[in-house]
């Protein structure tokens, strides 16, 4: 790192790595130094068109490029384990889009290899790092509504998806859990913690991912979490929480919240709206100055978005897969899990 900016590394070309890089651009003290991608030519254009100034071929060049100080893995969920891994292996830090692998194994390789390297590690999950998501938790561990019971969250893409298309597909982790299905998943767990226990049902496509979830996460409090994700049908993308002294309600895109609103039992409903100066509802750059933060802190995890936090995320999809059947090609097996 310089005194002035934190350089980027972007592994990937996709629709993700061009918005994260879009929003990046804009930060003052952030420059996008390197991308790569399997195809160079790929890579190169993906340069052009954001003003980068180096391209590779192949993830290794990125990896070893000593003026990257850490690199945003925007992959497949597949290869995840693999590119996260090889930039830590090198001495990167990492910034790996969730879901953070395709299990828990996995998972569990990364953050080890991130502490055995001393490396920064973290998973994008931007919605723990979003302003107003982050007041709604302060709110609920404040006791605003008193003790959690219950947590409802969904999110849905209308489709259809062909079967070519990498939502569908096994090899790349396809299916709405992995892609979709974390994002409720994490929202229970940001309140909630990790779930004692686990239920869930699913459709599944011919080629054996899911085109629809729903799962029931239950504590061992009593507080139970509702969510849903699917490839088949758009839903509201709400998210509910209530306590024994009240709820709060978010509206379409819970993830990425404008606004929520507080309903206190013997109160009238207080709504809180989105900063405006904190951007657009859809801003990615809430994480990337989490990691600078942290970067410059000498930090090699994030409080907000804790290693902790992503395996135990990871072992309520684990554990999902394994009540609906869903396993992915070469995927070594995961331990055994008690049925629902």
């Amino acid at each position: 790192m310089t005194a002035e900016s934190v350089r980027w590394g972007i592994l990937a070309t996709g629709g993700i790595a061009a918005a994260f890089t879009a929003d990046l651009v804009d930060l003052p003290d952030a420059e996008v130094v390197a991308v790569a991608s399997r195809r160079e030519e790929t890579a190169k254009a993906f340069a052009e068109r954001f003003g980068i100034p180096r391209a590779y071929g192949d993830w290794e060049a990125l990896a070893q490029d000593a003026d990257v100080d850490v690199v945003y893995v925007a992959t497949p969920h597949s290869t995840h384990r693999a590119a996260a891994g090889l930039c830590l292996a090198a001495g990167r830090n990492v910034l790996c889009e969730k879901a953070f692998t395709l299990n828990t194994r996995e998972a569990e390789e990364l953050v080890a290899l991130s502490r055995e390297h001393g490396r920064f590690l973290m998973e994008a999950m931007w919605m723990y790092c979003n302003p107003l998501v982050r007041r709604l938790k302060t709110l609920v561990d404040d006791g605003a509504i008193g003790d959690v019971r219950t947590v409802q969250a969904d999110f849905g893409l209308a489709g259809p998806f062909p079967p070519s298309h990498r939502l569908r597909d096994p090899a790349q982790g396809g299916g709405a859990l992995l892609d979709l299905g974390v994002y409720p998943i994490s929202f229970a767990q940001l309140l909630l913690g990790e779930p004692s226990d686990v239920a869930a049902r699913a459709v599944l496509s011919d080629e054996g991912v899911d085109l629809q979830t729903g799962a029931l996460l239950s504590w061992e409090g009593g507080a139970l979490a509702s969510v849903h994700c699917s490839i088949t049908g758009g839903t509201a993308t709400i998210a509910s929480v209530t306590g024994s002294q009240g709820r709060i309600d978010i509206p379409s895109g819970f993830f990425h919240p404008d606004r929520f609103v507080l309903h206190r039992d013997g109160h009238d409903p207080e709504e809180f709206v989105a900063d405006p100066a904190d951007g657009p509802r859809n801003s990615l750059k809430h994480e990337a100055r989490e990691v600078m933060r942290a970067l410059r802190a000498g930090e090699t995890e994030s409080p907000l978005v804790p290693l902790d936090g992503s395996l135990a995320v990871m072992r309520t999809l684990d554990a999902i897969r394994d009540r609906i059947g869903v396993r992915y090609p070469d995927e070594d097996t995961a331990p055994e899990l008690t049925p629902a």
